[in-house]
């Protein structure tokens, strides 16, 4: 009986430390941009492709001006007179959770 106990309030323990520790939407969306492999065409604190620095160019964009470029990334382009290349692709079938946490990350480098 008592090692049943004591095996329950261990598991307790271990479920709180796991949920203090769940992510931020900043921290999943960091996960997210690196999955997706973003820095191959962009770069972050100087990591990443130095031809895209986001930092910049996102300190210039409302959050949903951040969404509109993952998911409509050709009308942005034209809207903004943007030439780079290649195109960026969209990211619009990004499940949304995913999407909110790359929106939350993106949006946090306007801070930096």
């Amino acid at each position: 009986m008592k090692v049943c106990i004591l095996a329950m309030t261990f598991a307790a323990v271990l479920l709180c430390a796991a949920s203090a520790r769940a992510q931020t939407p900043v921290e999943k969306g960091m996960a997210v941009f690196t999955a997706q492999k973003c820095s191959l065409c962009h770069s972050v604190a100087g990591k990443g492709n130095p031809k895209g620095p986001l930092e910049d160019a996102v300190s210039k964009l409302s959050n949903e001006d951040i969404r509109e470029w993952l998911v409509h990334p050709d009308e942005m382009r034209e809207k903004a007179h943007a030439e780079r290349k290649p195109a960026m692709k969209s990211f619009a079938s990004l499940a949304k959770g995913d999407l909110d946490a790359l929106v939350a990350y993106l949006s946090s480098l306007k801070n930096k």
